[in-house]
């Protein structure tokens, strides 16, 4: 089992910037990768961003590319999510997302990858 707990969201104006992060816990050594997911009010769960656990590598969705940089610190088992030059359309709950399951690196955008998942934390942007 691997515990995700975020924290970091709140609301800031447009143009703003906020810091997520991810601790995990449990059997985290079991991660392959991380991720970040939002979801908007009547929206389905849109991939943000993710990273291998052990290469570092990264990925965004086109939406956030070049403003929300993802990075890890494997010694203290976080996952962080830096957020820059936010826009009313990044509102939303935003969610950690861990996969203990080897998957090739073009499915770390989709939800069902990923079997485990932290509560969420909201993040609104003001226009």
């Amino acid at each position: 089992q691997v515990q995700l707990v975020e924290s970091g969201g709140g609301l800031v104006q447009a143009g703003g910037s906020l810091r997520l992060s991810c601790a995990a816990s449990g059997r985290s050594s079991t991660i392959y990768y991380m991720g970040w997911f939002r979801q908007a009010p009547g929206k389905e769960r849109e991939f943000v961003a993710a990273i291998n656990w052990s290469d570092g590598r990264t990925y965004y969705a086109d939406s956030v590319k070049g403003r929300f940089p993802i990075s890890r610190d494997n010694a203290r088992n976080m996952v962080y999510l830096q957020m820059n030059s936010l826009k009313p359309e990044d509102t939303a709950v935003y969610y950690c997302a861990a996969g203990t399951v080897y998957r090739r690196s073009d499915y770390y955008t989709y939800p069902t990858s990923y079997n485990y998942w932290g509560q969420g934390t909201q993040v609104t942007i003001s226009s």
